[in-house]
């Protein structure tokens, strides 16, 4: 019942604190942390022991470890080697050295200096993969290299955690025992390597053959920890050998299925350990002596974050990119965490520096998410600009909005020789776009300056081609009301967008729904691939459209809001779109049937 009590607090607190941060837009891991940080020791103590909490929630760091395996084919994971072993390696060295270089000037020995400043070079890799997944920026250029140096670090704390005890003037007595764990260690990698490439394959599919879920779930589990388990009995870390489970599995067939039955726990396990992290905060000790904390944590994320832009600079990002992947990696990780206790067991470090550098690493991933997010909103506003200066001559046609719809627009009339005149207020699509020799203005379609300056009184078409509904109905609105004369086709997002765009007085043959006719050619193509003749599925296709078309006007003509009605008319369509079917697929006419003469 204890347990059963503490998940339940663990569960109350994720759901209380996680969408208040989020709606605030500091973002899930933030409100994981801060709920630790209430539940935990130094708030109101309702969960003590965070120690033990955060040793079974790094099993959600190993399965994160194992999903980015997964991801990470040895093909790709070659061609990054630049990236991961150069740059990850150059930040790496340059922050430990510069980490160090302070520690010795506040008097540390060389020893401790080292392993204290090795230790705060790390990242937090669950923490910054999870931020950049939310924040939709992990294939951006400072998202990929962020990934790259991540995966050096967690590479590079291997080998530093075998060379604590040789720091600690063990050395003399490894002798034989030294020699037969660097065997014990080759050889279980080599196990490991072996075992997923030739073992661990014909297993899955003798457990997929039986069918049952929950099996190959937990078969997928027993990979993932058994592999780690492996890993840290020859004293390896238990990552790296999910990492290392994940890319050998990466080229088989169960790659996806795996991956979806993994990613719920992860998920859930992640959440736990950015709990405990916050649970590990010694809030006491911040408030004993605030000032000397919050200075070690500026230092460290300045010399960080000065050695993260440097790296990406040599990487060819501009400032915005390269500010942007110091924001996301200054701060301390997990990792640090393990260091420290390995180099406290071994009489390295005394104990009250751990507990103060322990803090330090936890106020730095505090302090990521609103930092990255104050770095997006600088990045914005200077990035913001004026809107081009529309001087153009007077065309017939404009077109709003120049993504993938609204090009393929342009490029025929253009092999037409039609001139035309496009307004897209995306300024880096518009930068572009222009590099392919594409005459376009960087400009708002919505206001009635920018449509005047673009001579929308003289043209005679507008094709509005934004994607965003609110936007695209703004234009439409503003176009209609002061130049009646414009005829305007419309491309709609959806059903809904499509009903909107036509209250505002555009034709209906006129609105064009994005994905309508291509859904309606793969449907073609789908019942001749069932057997279907071409002339059946071009009738079955051509029959929903016609019937799609007169359920879009009825819609059309309810009450604005009507929600019941809107669902009723869709019941009797689906029911009118069956009778029509049936008929087709029986010639009989419908009055003979009912007859039966």
């Amino acid at each position: 019942m204890a347990l059963l009590g503490d998940i339940a607090l663990f569960l109350a607190a994720a759901v209380l604190f996680v969408p208040l941060f989020r709606k605030l837009g500091l973002g899930a891991v933030l409100g994981y942390v801060a709920a630790g940080v209430v539940i935990g020791p130094s708030a109101l103590g309702v969960i003590g022991e965070p120690e033990r909490v955060l040793h079974f929630a790094e099993y959600g760091v190993i399965l994160l470890m194992f999903i980015i395996g997964l991801e990470l084919e040895p093909s790709r994971l070659w061609a990054m080697r630049r990236a991961v072993f150069g740059l990850g390696g150059a930040q790496v060295l340059l922050g430990t050295a510069g980490l160090g270089l302070v520690g010795l000037g506040l008097g540390l020995d060389g020893r401790t200096a080292l392993v204290a400043a090795f230790g705060l070079a790390m990242s937090s890799t669950a923490m910054v993969l999870q931020l950049l997944a939310e924040r939709r920026e992990l294939t951006t250029r400072h998202g990929r290299l962020a990934f790259s140096i991540l995966l050096f670090q967690d590479l590079s704390v291997i080998p530093f955690l075998a060379l604590i005890p040789l720091l600690a003037g063990n050395g003399g007595e490894l002798g034989a025992h030294g020699w037969s764990d660097a065997a014990k260690t080759l050889g279980m990698f080599f196990l490991v390597v072996l075992g997923g490439r030739y073992a661990v394959r014909p297993v899955m599919r003798r457990v997929a053959a039986a069918e049952t879920p929950e099996l190959f779930t937990a078969a997928a589990l027993l990979i993932v920890i058994g592999t780690a388990l492996a890993m840290n009995a020859v004293g390896l870390s238990m990552s790296l050998g999910a990492f290392l489970a994940g890319v050998l599995l990466s080229e088989s067939e169960f790659r996806h299925e795996l991956q979806a039955d993994i990613e719920p726990f992860k998920g859930l396990l992640l959440g736990l350990f950015f709990i405990a992290v916050g649970m590990s905060a010694d809030v006491h000790e911040l408030f004993s002596q605030p000032l000397q904390i919050l200075a070690l944590v500026l230092v460290l994320l300045a010399i960080k974050g000065a050695v993260l832009w440097g790296v990406g600079r040599i990487e060819g990002m501009n400032g915005d990119d390269a500010g942007a992947l110091a924001a996301s990696l200054a701060q301390g990780g997990e990792f640090a965490f393990v260091l420290f206790s390995a180099a406290v067991a071994a009489g390295v470090m005394s104990a009250e520096l751990s507990a103060t550098l322990v803090l330090v690493v936890t106020l730095s991933m505090i302090a990521t998410p609103p930092l990255v997010s104050l770095q997006a909103r600088l990045r914005r506003r200077k990035e913001a600009r004026p809107y081009d200066e529309i001087r153009t001559d007077e065309h017939e046609v404009l077109i709003a909005g120049f993504g993938p719809f609204g090009q393929i627009v342009a490029r025929i009339l253009r092999v037409k020789r039609i001139p035309f005149t496009v307004l897209d207020k995306d300024f880096e699509h518009v930068d572009f776009v222009r590099q392919f020799g594409n005459k376009i203005f960087y400009g708002d379609a919505s206001r009635l300056d920018l449509l005047r300056a673009a001579h929308a009184d003289k043209a005679r078409l507008l094709v509005l081609a934004i994607p965003d509904v609110e936007a695209s109905l703004r234009t439409a609105e503003t176009a209609r009301r002061n130049f009646p004369q414009l005829r305007i086709f419309a491309a709609a997002v959806n059903r809904q967008h499509a009903l909107q765009l036509m209250a505002l007085g555009i034709a209906p043959q006129d609105v064009i729904r994005r994905s309508y006719f291509s859904s309606l050619e793969m449907t073609r193509r789908v019942l001749e691939g069932l057997g279907d003749s071409d002339e059946a599925a071009d009738r079955a296709v051509e029959l929903f459209r016609r019937h799609d078309e007169e359920l879009l006007a009825r819609q059309f003509a309810l009450p604005r809001g009507d929600v019941q009605k809107m669902q009723q008319t869709t019941a009797d369509a689906a029911r009118e779109l069956e009778q029509l079917f049936a008929e087709d697929r029986d010639p009989t006419p419908a009055e003979t049937r009912r007859t039966g003469t």
